[in-house]
């Protein structure tokens, strides 16, 4: 059979067990054993390991993170920070059957992703009393509860809930896992914040919240595991799209390791092997103060190149910003940039090296970006690149 054909045979086959399963089986929502962390798992010093059921394709995780902070300021209130509860969760990651890390994020990507993904504006979370018309809808469920200016010398509840996807979405299958196996080893790890306050003029980028000294307690994480369950079988093993099963979704962060120059084109490179779906960007300017994230005036402009220095855009910083809000129904906090490849995926398999370029206009001493990853990746092609698995 001609290369070309046998790629079709693959494609169509990868297309017709993906919708059989889809129709034929069932996907469940199971909760795994609740676990209460210890102080030192609170403080974020030690990380939390949580087994998943081996049960099913698995498609993604949904945690539940509910506790008490306790601003121990003597005077000062705790408000909350601008990217707030997403950043109780420090550090995340999965690792599969294989040993090999799909995803090994942190609180704030997953919570910007999902927001981008699914559209999930603040706008949701307005109160019933402001959108009284044929009844009471609106923010009626403590669905996220995060306490906002609490006062010195003063405990308050919160309540986060963070999505982390194994495959793609619901209807695309690619990343999924096959639990269904016996003597299986898969790992969901999670690490709360070291820094969930942070004090009054001091860098709050990745702190809940800011202006006080504090900590949290009575921490408890519920993980929901959504998969699918009754899966077609042939001659006793189960169907299974071949595609998506060969491919990884893979959410990693990073931060720049340029040093950041006013003027100078600081290129943030795409790794190799992969298909990227979107870039997040943090950018602080001035990390001395909790004054380095700004509304776009800290840049010249975003660009996106190629190895041979070719642009295939080139934005200002107010662009991406509109661009953003017209795909997520609303602006990131200050510092914040989503850059979707969604309609055209950065390829590194096919383009080589592709660089998104920050070009900032001021830079203070110690200026850092934090980046989000969102790819695909070719699972044989990652497990033989030891350097980027």
């Amino acid at each position: 059979m001609p290369a070309a054909a046998a790629v079709n045979n693959v494609q169509q086959q990868n297309a017709m067990i993906r919708q059989l399963l889809k129709r034929a089986a069932v996907e469940r929502v199971l909760p795994l054993p609740a676990v209460a962390l210890s102080a030192q798992q609170a403080a974020g010093t030690t990380p939390v390991n949580i087994t998943p059921l081996f049960v099913g394709f698995l498609k993604k995780f949904i945690i539940e993170i509910t506790g008490t902070m306790n601003n121990t300021d003597g005077v000062n209130a705790a408000n909350l920070s601008d990217i707030g509860l997403a950043n109780l969760i420090g550090s995340i990651s999965f690792t599969d059957l294989q040993q090999t890390v799909r995803s090994q994020t942190t609180g704030w990507h997953l919570d910007f992703l999902f927001r981008a993904k699914h559209r999930w504006s603040s706008t949701g979370a307005i109160l019933s009393t402001a959108m009284n018309q044929s009844g009471n809808f609106g923010n009626n469920f403590g669905v996220v509860v995060p306490p906002t200016a609490v006062a010195h010398n003063t405990s308050s509840a919160f309540r986060m809930v963070w999505e982390l996807p194994v495959c793609y979405s619901d209807d695309d299958l690619r990343g999924g896992v096959w639990l269904g196996v016996v003597n299986a080893t898969a790992q969901l790890q999670i690490q709360m914040t070291t820094t969930p306050f942070a004090a009054s003029g001091v860098d709050s980028t990745l702190a809940a919240w800011k202006g006080a000294a504090g900590n949290i307690s009575g921490v408890t994480i519920q993980v929901y595991q959504v998969f699918l369950d009754q899966v077609p079988q042939q001659g006793g093993i189960p169907l299974l799209p071949p595609l998506d099963i060969q491919t990884m979704y893979e959410l990693k962060n990073t931060v720049n390791p340029t040093a950041y120059q006013v003027g100078q084109d600081n290129p943030i490179s795409y790794g190799n092997f992969r298909k990227f779906m979107s870039t997040f960007l943090i950018y602080n300017d001035n990390p001395a103060a909790d004054a380095g994230r700004v509304g776009g005036t800290d840049i010249n402009y975003f660009a996106l190149q190629s190895a041979n220095v070719t642009n295939f855009w080139k934005k200002f910083p107010l662009q991406v910003a509109r661009e953003s809000r017209v795909l997520t129904l609303q602006d990131l906090p200050l510092g914040c940039y989503y850059f979707s490849h969604r309609r055209a995926p950065i390829d590194t398999i096919a383009y080589g090296n592709v660089q998104l370029v920050e070009n900032p206009s001021t830079a203070a001493a110690g200026a850092y970006g934090l980046i989000g990853w969102e790819d695909f990746a070719p699972l044989n092609a990652v497990r033989q690149a030891s350097s980027l698995a």
